[in-house]
């Protein structure tokens, strides 16, 4: 009896969490996610694509643990965010994209899409599409020249691209190939869907292979280390909208499955556009943010004037981001809705 008397009860405001993982453990299982991506971005396009990959992702790495020296902070490259953005960057980048500038993407990408924000858990936008949209700016034709998959002795050899000296043009190779989404663009040719579903196309080093990125997506969503409903409602609207068109004209627009499985769209829905601070938290809201995603990549792809949308798609919904929570709020129970928002 006397026991039980001596017993605290502690009382504490929500949320009442009882269990869960670390940021780090979270990290981590994300990095697991994608490693199948990246070794068959280095099987498809050898050794350029790896020497890319890595260098993106010391890059970031370094970067990181620099910024938070001098600035008299504990580094925190052991959380593993670092790592993602670099390998992130890496993948979005062309698998022949000239060291030195992949180099630079991995500085911009953490010193200005993340540390200037604050660091992990503070930045408005996703870091590594930071990162690669300003060199998309500053180095446009570099970074939309195209090495193909599949050449022979890529294990052997690299492009002749990839050691391009700091300010000097990057040399083109011989032989270079159009992504389908600048064939379907400029030429108005489709490629076949199983080529694009199983990556056996020309692109960025990370964004040929779809279906290892649902794959990676379902372990994520499975360990409860993602939200399902952004990927989903950004892929929903795409095959809609596409699909409309596609009906409407099938000559001048393309089918909803070349829309779902070519570009970024997949690695930019399942590990991008899901990133936990630039996202919306409401259930409602994330389904908005990504049917906005979904209808500017559209929109992107068919008016205008780039093959590809699905970066600045994500980039102006993190930018609406904290919007859109602000005006879909739910309702505290007992409460009516005018309350609530007040």
């Amino acid at each position: 009896m006397e026991a039980m008397l001596n017993r605290t009860l502690n009382i504490s405001t929500s949320p009442h969490i009882t269990k869960g993982s670390s940021t780090d453990v979270i990290m981590q299982n994300v990095v697991w996610a994608l490693i199948p991506v990246a070794l068959f971005a280095v099987y498809s396009f050898g050794m350029s694509a790896f020497l890319v990959i890595a260098t993106s992702v010391i890059s970031a790495v370094l970067t990181e643990h620099f910024l938070c020296r001098i600035s008299k902070q504990e580094s925190t490259i052991g959380d593993w965010s670092a790592v993602i953005t670099g390998l992130l960057l890496g993948l979005t980048l062309p698998p022949n994209f000239p060291l030195w500038m992949a180099f630079v993407g991995g500085m911009i990408a953490i010193g200005l899409g993340k540390f200037i924000f604050g660091g992990l858990g503070y930045n408005v936008f996703n870091p590594a599409l930071v990162g690669r949209a300003v060199l998309q700016a500053a180095f446009p034709v570099a970074i939309t020249t195209w090495f193909p998959a599949f050449g022979e002795g890529r294990f052997t050899s690299v492009s002749v691209s990839t050691f391009t000296a700091p300010f000097m043009e990057p040399a083109v190779d011989g032989f270079t190939g159009a992504t389908p989404l600048s064939a379907f663009k400029f030429d108005n040719v489709t490629a076949d869907s199983m080529e694009l579903a199983l990556g056996q196309i020309t692109g960025s080093t990370g964004e040929t292979c779809a279906l290892l990125i649902i794959l990676g997506g379902i372990y994520l969503a499975a360990r409860k280390m993602m939200d399902w409903k952004i990927p989903v409602a950004i892929l929903a609207t795409v095959f809609a909208l596409s699909g409309i068109l596609y009906l409407v004209d099938s000559q001048a627009y393309p089918s909803p499955v070349f829309m779902l499985f070519s570009g970024g769209l997949m690695l930019g829905a399942v590990f991008m556009a899901t990133d936990m601070v630039a996202s919306p938290m409401t259930t409602l809201g994330v389904v908005v943010y990504g049917a906005i995603i979904g209808l500017l990549t559209v929109v992107i792809r068919i008016w205008g004037g780039l093959p590809e949308g699905v970066m600045y798609a994500i980039l102006l919904a993190n930018a609406i981001s904290p919007h859109i929570d602000k005006m879909i709020r739910p309702r505290v129970y007992g409460t009516t809705k005018k309350k609530a928002s007040a």
